[in-house]
């Protein structure tokens, strides 16, 4: 590598501190509790870590996609930090593609979080009182739905092929969790939650119930 890609990557403490500051801001909307939910906890870890690593750290997407494509690979220095964006080496666009992918993405990011923290103000303020109005009228698990937004703004902003197998599989691991715990709801509840089921989506409001 040159100097400047050297620069690039490398800066673990960058690393550290985003993988840090995205796990402390999911562990407080979401608070796990039960064993299941810190197993599901450290997927959600694991995702971000594999990502920033290589957003950072170590370009392993970049090296295997130019091992593989060698002089079809499109960018003339695929190990600058630029063009570790895939959308922009891939596509072109340059700093003003690369700056439209960081709007969209951070923008979700800060959606995400955001319907996360509602969803959490409105379970802690509610005690043992089922919740169902708010964002809760629109999706059974909203704060699942925040993190998803989480999820694919950062996938948006920087794909890597860890990343593309992670965030299918943490997805389901999501939704096997949330079965789990509308069973324990339906013990709490009863025919109170059963009703508000069949009226309220999942994840998506306005989709499948």
């Amino acid at each position: 590598m040159h100097g400047e890609n050297i620069q690039a990557y490398g800066l673990w403490s960058l690393v550290i501190m985003n993988v840090a500051l995205f796990v402390f801001f999911i562990l407080s909307f979401l608070a796990p509790i039960k064993k299941r939910e810190w197993r599901t906890m450290g997927v959600t870890t694991a995702f971000f870590v594999a990502l920033f690593t290589e957003m950072y750290g170590f370009p392993l997407t970049v090296y295997i996609l130019t091992s593989s494509l060698g002089a079809k690979y499109p960018a003339l220095d695929p190990f600058s930090h630029a063009n570790g964006h895939l959308w922009v080496a891939f596509f072109g666009g340059g700093e003003t593609m690369m700056n439209i992918i960081h709007l969209i993405s951070n923008g979700m990011v800060v959606i995400g979080f955001f319907v996360m923290w509602k969803g959490w103000r409105l379970i802690h303020s509610a005690g043992d009182e089922l919740v169902i109005s708010g964002l809760y009228s629109y999706a059974r698990h909203p704060q699942y739905t925040g993190l998803f937004i989480v999820i694919a703004g950062m996938f948006i902003q920087w794909p890597t092929i860890i990343t593309v197998v992670m965030a299918p599989f943490l997805i389901l691991i999501y939704y096997r969790l949330s079965r789990k715990e509308e069973k324990d709801m339906i013990e709490n509840f009863g025919d109170e939650y059963r009703e508000y089921m069949k009226r309220t989506p999942m994840f998506i409001p306005g989709f499948v119930k």
